[in-house]
């Protein structure tokens, strides 16, 4: 049990509006109020149980047909009934509704560029740049011009259930917040619409786009680091030791669709794509910091300093495949992505932060290996923990199963949104985890006040005009633009509207001081029908079926595992996935028609699976297909180190005629194994570690005997896993973190530097080496170097090279040869390192340490109980809980190594279905199906999934009735 599961978590952010401070004061007056703190506990009581939603009795729900039942178990997850399709969807409407309004209210108002309405000033530019992207401009054109009349009658029938829920409880009866809000001023929600429900995916596809930070990260790094050096942080993927999700298969040329049985050689490369330079006039620059010449169509890259020294020249200019430039040109353009990076970390990461650690693990096995003969699915996406959770569990049953009513389907929803989008139905399973694909370039264009440059000709920009409100303020006007790319993403920053001041362009751009503005290319930008897909995929009744769903499953990018009732597996990788020049890892030039997308991979081209030899099917974000695939779905895969585990554990326990059970799948997915460990373990028993004097040197010695006979887990209780991670860290603060720019490193983290793309001499006269101070500006959650798998094969790359430059570091102004000058002395310093944080952070006895204490997961509301004063934090969130897992663990409890141990990602839920038995199936959510703060199903799921447990998962009517806690009855 954590310790303080009401106590504040985190400290209170810095440089807030005082208006919004303002604001969050009186909720915090309000909130104590409702906490009952000197005003007596009645009215408390009655205030927070006010918006307790009815779970038994009768209610009247106008507009059903037929009366529904809503059978909720102990953990208050409920199974709906009901006797046509519309009743069923106006029923969880009305449902999601009473337990998760303020959460669904939120999330509409974030991704139509409204937050502002309800939290105030502070929320502007977050609005402005989400309505820049125009998510629910993109959701109302699917509703209008894409959906089905089928998945439009649904989401309808949604609205109407959540209206009929609003329309008998406002203010402290639909939720203590709103008590809270009424305080300061009128808001009052709107009614529910089709299209608040059709936006909730573009904010599922913004957090799960694929390599946008990679790219800008990339272009960032060039300031203190040569090309060679930034491939070396972002080396190739390892197929020879970590197996793609399809191992083999192929595009038949005849056909052309994929087969998994074929050979790569009967392959042809048409439709493929590879890296390509610009072409003349529109290519790289070359020149010396201070100036720039047009170079040729390459971009050539001029010279290039070391780890800590400065970039000469120019790298290549935007018709390269490297676009970021040094010297003055290139300070204008880092200015630029960097803010624009800046303002990526200010909407809100729902799903979790963007980089390599937000993913999920998803695998299925045969019967044929299996104790029950028929396939068991595990699946449990690793995203941001937050509270209440972002899954919501529940099951929709039609009362007789027809081409009328298909549903009988239970599994995780979203709420405010119709459906189910993981579990089961009656006939299939199936689970997802992000795929990755890169679905979105970054463009440089070259603009005027009202034009952009484009194949030689300047094109009017489209503009829209939009009107943000803003609680107890001024509304703000703006004008958005739009490139034939997509949006001018830079518009909405001060700094970004300063791109490139001196950027080495032909074409003058005044209004840019002949630089570049950034725009954005983004599939989910594009009208579609997920939304049609997910309802397909909750009614699918085999492969078929499934297939046909996933093929309008276009954003975001997911792997789809499979399972059915019959004992058949298999695997799609669907998605609007496009066909561009070049690799997509660099912002590309947007006057380039080159550049420009030619299409999307064919749906038949993409890789699937069914039935494999190997019996079993492993999806964790590794590569999909192997390399000689002839498109290119991303450059920027996770490493695999999670599957990889994953087979293993699979193929050890079917070695010999064993058989994997549901138990089996359950305690696979707790694996706490870390894969850098292994591998950096030996390396550190043979550091020979010595201190000052012989009481030091045993001191220090004392944490490095805890990795003696350590079996590299990272068990809760695990003083070698917390001493281990703390080496692990502070070996890539000193090999890689202190050599990358300001502007990946942890926001306020300061290093004396040389200037950035400084050319000058490297001392005056007297000696003194030219240094700065530059601290760092990124969010902890998003620096780098984050410790993830890419991490883990970057070490490995150099690990049997003890003298690479990477493993060297300063020494100080008064002893210049303290730093390390190869791979044993950094490592012996980053124990040293490692030794004295622990102490500091969990005392001086090593065996008193533990990784929990430093791993730990607090759960926050995630409005007010991430922003507000510590008592609001206090009131609305909830933790901590001691965690084991890691990073790259299967049991991926993430943290990022240059920001510190708190778990930043989590499996958000976790299920193992059985398809010889679903009642014998298992589940669990991170918090509970509840979303007001002191309801007893806020969080009673947490415990349990902190030690691994599941809950039995009741899906028959049969089991759904002796598993029933409340029912209550809906009526017309």
């Amino acid at each position: 049990m954590p310790a303080n599961k009401t106590g504040p978590s985190g400290k209170k952010k810095s440089g807030k509006k005082k208006g919004r401070r303002a604001r969050l004061l009186v909720i915090t007056l309000v909130l104590l109020l409702v906490a009952g703190v000197g005003f007596g506990a009645y009215w408390s009581v009655s205030t927070v149980r006010a918006s307790f939603p009815e779970t038994s009795g009768t209610l009247q729900l106008k507009g059903l047909s037929g009366q529904v039942k809503v059978a909720r178990d102990g953990n208050g997850i409920p199974q709906i009934y009901a006797d046509s399709a519309e009743d069923l969807f106006r029923a969880q409407g009305f449902v999601q509704a009473q337990d998760r309004f303020w959460e669904m209210d939120v999330r509409r108002h974030l991704t139509a560029g409204r937050l502002s309405e309800m939290f105030g000033e502070g929320q502007v530019e977050t609005d402005a740049f989400v309505r820049t992207m125009g998510w629910r401009k993109v959701a109302q054109e699917e509703y209008d011009t894409k959906l089905s009349a089928s998945t439009k009658k649904a989401l309808q029938a949604y609205s109407d259930g959540v209206n009929a829920y609003l329309k008998d409880h406002q203010g402290k009866s639909l939720s203590v917040e709103y008590a809270a809000l009424s305080f300061k001023n009128d808001y009052k929600p709107e009614p529910w619409t089709p299209v608040d429900s059709v936006a909730w995916l573009k904010a599922m596809a913004w957090d799960l786009r694929g390599n946008m930070q990679d790219e800008i990260d990339r272009s960032l790094a060039a300031t203190r680091l040569s090309p060679k050096q930034i491939d070396q942080l972002y080396p190739a993927y390892p197929y020879d030791r970590n197996k793609p999700i399809v191992d083999g298969g192929a595009i038949d040329p005849l056909k052309k669709a994929f087969d998994p049985t074929a050979t790569p050689s009967e392959s042809t490369q048409t439709g493929g794509t590879t890296g390509a330079t610009g072409t003349g006039g529109t290519g790289g620059t070359t020149g010396k910091p201070g100036g720039a010449t047009t170079g040729g169509a390459n971009g050539t890259t001029g010279g290039v300093g070391g780890a800590n020294g400065a970039t000469g020249g120019t790298t290549g200019g935007a018709g390269s495949a490297n676009p970021t430039t040094g010297g003055s040109a290139g300070g204008g353009l880092r200015s630029g992505l960097s803010s624009l990076s800046n303002t990526l970390d200010k909407i809100p990461a729902l799903l979790g932060p963007s980089g390599n650690g937000i993913g999920s693990n998803s695998w299925v096995v045969s019967g044929k290996y299996t104790t029950t003969g028929k396939p068991l699915l595990a699946n449990d996406p690793h995203l941001a923990p937050q509270m209440p959770s972002l899954w919501y569990q529940m099951g929709l049953h039609c009362t007789k199963v027809s081409a009328a009513c298909p549903y009988d389907v239970a599994g995780y929803t979203f709420s405010g949104m119709p459906g189910v989008v993981i579990g089961h139905n009656q006939n299939i399973a199936w689970g997802m985890t992000n795929m990755g694909a890169d679905v979105s370039d970054l463009y440089l264009e070259k603009v005027t006040a009202g034009t952009y440059l484009y194949d030689g000709k300047q094109v009017p920009f489209t503009t829209r005009k939009e009107t943000i409100k803003v609680a107890g303020g001024k509304s703000r006007d703006f004008t958005i633009r739009s490139t034939n790319s997509g949006p001018v993403v830079s518009d909405r920053n001060d700094e970004l509207g300063k791109v490139g001041q001196d950027a080495p362009v032909q074409d003058p751009a005044p209004d840019r001081a002949e630089g570049y503005a950034v725009s954005l290319r983004w599939t989910a930008l594009d009208a579609g029908k997920s939304m049609d897909a997910l309802l397909d995929l909750d009614k699918a009744k085999d492969f078929k079926d499934f297939q046909k769903a996933a093929a309008e499953f276009e954003v975001p990018s997911q792997n789809l595992v499979y399972a059915d009732t019959e004992g058949n597996i298999g695997y799609q990788a669907p998605g609007r996935i496009p066909v561009r020049k070049g690799d997509g890892r660099y912002p590309a030039p947007g006057w380039d028609p080159a550049y420009k997308w030619t299409g999307t991979i064919p749906q038949a081209e993409l890789p699937w699976d069914y039935n494999p030899k190997r019996g079993y099917i492993v999806t964790a974000n590794q590569a999909v297909a192997d390399k000689k695939y002839p498109y290119q779905l991303t450059s920027d895969w996770g490493y695999g180190a999670r599957s990889q585990r994953i087979n293993d554990l699979i193929q050890s326990k079917i070695k010999d005629g064993g058989k994997i059970s549901t138990d089996d799948m359950q305690k696979m997915q707790m694996d706490n194994t870390s894969e850098i460990a292994k591998l950096l373990t030996p390396y550190l028993l043979k550091i020979d570690l010595k201190g000052d004097n012989e009481r030091e040197t045993k001191y220090v010695r004392e944490a490095q005997k805890l990795l003696e006979g350590w079996d590299y887990t990272q068990e809760a209780d695990s003083a070698a896993a917390a001493y281990f991670n703390a080496v692990w860290r502070n070996t890539l603060k000193l090999s890689f973190g202190n050599k990358l720019p300001k502007e990946l490193r942890v926001k306020d983290q300061c290093l004396r530097v040389r200037p950035a793309n400084d050319s000058g001499p490297q001392e005056d006269l007297d000696g003194n080496t030219r240094l700065v101070t530059e601290c760092g500006e990124r969010d902890p959650d998003s620096a780098q170097p984050d410790g993830g798998d890419r991490w883990f094969e970057v070490v490995r790359n150099i690990l049997d090279k003890p003298d690479d430059a990477w493993w060297k570091t300063n020494g100080t102004r008064a002893n210049p040869d303290a730093g390390a000058h190869n791979r044993d002395e950094l490592l012996a310093q980053a124990m040293k390192d490692a030794r004295m944080e622990l102490t500091s952070k969990l005392g001086k006895d090593v065996n008193s340490w533990s990784w929990g204490r430093l791993h730990q997961l607090n759960l926050k509301n995630q409005t007010l109980g991430k922003d507000g004063p510590a008592i609001v934090r206090w009131l609305l969130n909830r933790g901590p809980w001691n965690l084991a897992g890691g990073e790259a663990a299967v049991n991926a409890a993430g943290w990022n190594a240059a920001g510190g141990y708190d778990v930043i990602w989590v499996p958000s839920m976790r299920m193992v279905v059985n398809l010889g038995d679903l009642d014998k199936s298992r589940w669990i959510n991170l918090t509970g199906a509840s979303g007001h703060a002191y309801n007893a199903h806020y969080y009673d799921q947490t415990d349990k999934w902190a030690k691994g447990e599941l809950l039995p998962w009741a899906y028959s009517a049969d089991a759904v009735k002796k598993a029933t806690d409340a029912e209550l009855t809906l009526k017309p």
